[in-house]
């Protein structure tokens, strides 16, 4: 639930903190006094669009905080993404939000004490959050909205088969698409595909290794200067066998070297410091004995073979001109051939190939046709419960007679659009289905079956709308129900149900209501006033909670516009008992 909001800089909002509860908060206060701007924040909160006009010029900046405390599988799936994100909740286990809009028009968001884009809060508030409104109404009204509603009313089994047929229907539209590609651009694909199989065969010929290059590079500098090498080796190898001055009789390296040791090793025990380096001594002893023989070696191998070099320069031209038509170097050879053979599979146009899309095109399209089917049943079955739970609603909005019809309807074929067999007929498949949803309204018997839009007026709109909503809400959804003036249009009996069905939907959810009908305020667990301020140079509104004898004075004012009228605060306190009792039941 949400737990606390606080909206600085916002319209007219100077700087205010709402204290929210769990069951149903509702919010009242005199046209203009700022009510909008509390949905606004919420709005700004929740990842909603930002507009720079609402920002007051005095600071210049509109912040707007909340503090939300989840629980069960909701928090752990939101808590487990936000510290993915790398934020963290408060100690206290509540996740705190905040969105900055400034007056040039510039966003920031942070979620768990972390800077994150925008798009986070959008993604938490799509979870936590849901806001009716007017302009919801409006959204509900699309064809497209309604199919997504009737979706999650039917519940998981039919979203995991939804799910299914998406993916489906994405491969079968893959490769439909993949086939008429190839066989529309078979010649430019065959001349396209000719010319990286004479690349390919070029380098095949060559057959170039990783880090061939380098090494016949190495290999070449040997051969080329194999008389140099040999002198120099054969030199080092006579002064390590006979000392700096070469003679006969001379002695080699490795006898001064031990020479030097005994005499020191004799002197060791006068001082071990000579000990210390005749054992150092007797290291370099080994050490270029393991030099001598590894430069024998060296001289054995080391062969000036003009024929070898000759085959090193050819294979080494025979790389260059690789690596002038294909790439830099060897290793992008390699990888443009690797590429080119991927490149390739994807240009065939061959009979065979195309055969085979083909059949698998039509196998794909008659598993989307099966699963549309099921679809389409799915949501029959749903529409029928979903228009009964909305109906009995209804008949508790002061509509008895009225009933709300849910039509599914086969796409027509002629759209521009994929068509696929169901049940033996062709119909237009799109991703979501092969159905157009429509909600309708009968609204009497006898009375045509008409689209909501059309059939119902602007009071009945608003008590469908809250109807359906209840309904929604009991089918899941998020925990905290935020409904800005569902009520227009609504007054008398049908207004005490209305808060009556608010306060039956605050039993499982949070429930924010921002309203001008009294019957509805009187349902409240917290009253909240927005209260204008004309006291300065600058006009400005505020928040507080009224209860008691306050609470009664502004149901007062709601009713009569007379908040201090003793028969309006008697009619008020009625109210109050009566929504009480009602909320007892």
């Amino acid at each position: 639930m949400l737990e606390e909001l606080r909206i600085t800089g916002l319209g007219v909002i100077d700087d205010t903190t709402l204290r929210l509860t769990t069951g149903m908060n509702v919010i009242t206060g005199e046209t203009g006094a700022g009510k909008t701007m509390v949905v606004t924040g919420l709005g700004l909160l929740f990842g909603g669009r930002a507009d720079a006009g609402r920002v007051r010029a005095d600071p210049g900046r509109a912040v707007v905080e909340g503090r939300l405390r989840l629980g069960g599988k909701l928090a752990d799936t939101v808590l487990a993404r936000i510290t993915e994100a790398g934020g963290e909740p408060d100690d206290d286990g509540s996740l705190l939000l905040s969105r900055t809009v400034t007056i040039e028009g510039r966003s920031r968001a942070h979620v768990g004490g972390r800077s994150m884009p925008v798009s986070m809060l959008s993604e938490v508030g799509d979870q936590v959050l849901a806001v009716h409104g007017q302009s919801d109404q409006l959204r509900l009204l699309r064809p497209s909205e309604q199919r997504g509603s009737l979706d999650r009313f039917a519940g998981p089994d039919h979203e995991k088969l939804l799910q299914t047929y998406r993916e489906t229907y994405t491969r079968w539209r893959s490769v439909v698409d993949d086939l008429a590609d190839r066989r529309r651009n078979a010649r430019a694909r065959s001349q396209e595909s000719d010319l990286l199989k004479l690349g390919l065969d070029e380098i095949s010929r060559v057959d170039p290794q990783p880090g061939e290059d380098d090494e016949l590079r190495t290999e070449a500098q040997r051969l080329e200067h194999a008389e140099g090498l040999r002198l120099a080796a054969a030199q080092a190898a006579q002064a390590l066998a006979s000392g700096v001055e070469v003679a006969d009789d001379a002695p080699d390296a490795t006898e001064l070297l031990g020479l030097a040791r005994r005499t020191l090793e004799a002197e060791s025990g006068t001082d071990p410091k000579l000990g210390e380096l005749a054992a150092r001594l007797e290291e370099a002893a080994t050490l270029i004995g393991d030099v001598s023989s590894e430069l024998s070696a060296y001289l054995g191998e080391l062969d000036a073979d003009p024929a070898r070099l000759e085959q090193i320069y050819e294979r080494r031209a025979a790389l260059r001109a690789l690596t002038r038509k294909y790439a830099d170097d060897v290793e992008g050879v390699i990888a443009w051939a690797e590429n080119a053979r991927t490149r390739l599979a994807a240009l065939d146009s061959s009979d065979e190939l195309l055969d085979e899309l083909d059949k698998e095109r039509q196998r794909l399209a008659v598993q989307v046709g099966e699963l549309a089917g099921k679809l389409t049943a799915a949501r029959a079955e749903a529409a029928v419960r979903f228009s009964e739970a909305v109906s009995v609603e209804l008949a508790g909005l002061a509509m008895p007679h009225a009933r709300v019809e849910v039509a599914v309807l086969s796409r027509p074929v002629g759209r521009d659009e994929p068509t696929v067999t169901v049940d033996g007929d062709e119909v237009a498949a799109g991703p979501d289905g092969a159905d157009e949803v429509e909600l309708r309204l009968v609204a009497h018997p006898g009375a045509p079956s008409l689209p909501l839009q059309k059939g119902a007026s602007g009071g009945e709109l608003s008590r469908v709308m809250l109807a359906i909503e209840v309904v929604f809400a009991g089918a899941g959804g998020p925990e905290t129900l935020v409904f800005d003036e569902v009520d227009a249009g609504v007054g008398g009996q049908a207004a005490v149900e209305i808060g009556k069905r608010l306060a039956r939907l605050a039993r499982t959810h949070q429930v924010l209501v921002v309203t001008h009908l009294p019957q509805v305020a009187a349902f409240a667990d917290r009253h909240l006033v927005v209260a204008k301020d004309t006291g300065g140079a600058i006009t400005t509104s505020g928040v507080r909670v009224v209860e008691e004898t306050e609470r009664a004075r502004e149901l007062a004012r709601m009713l009569a516009g007379l908040p201090d009228s003793d028969l309006g605060i008697a009619h008020a306190e009625e109210l109050l008992a009566v929504a009480a009792k009602e909320k007892r039941r």
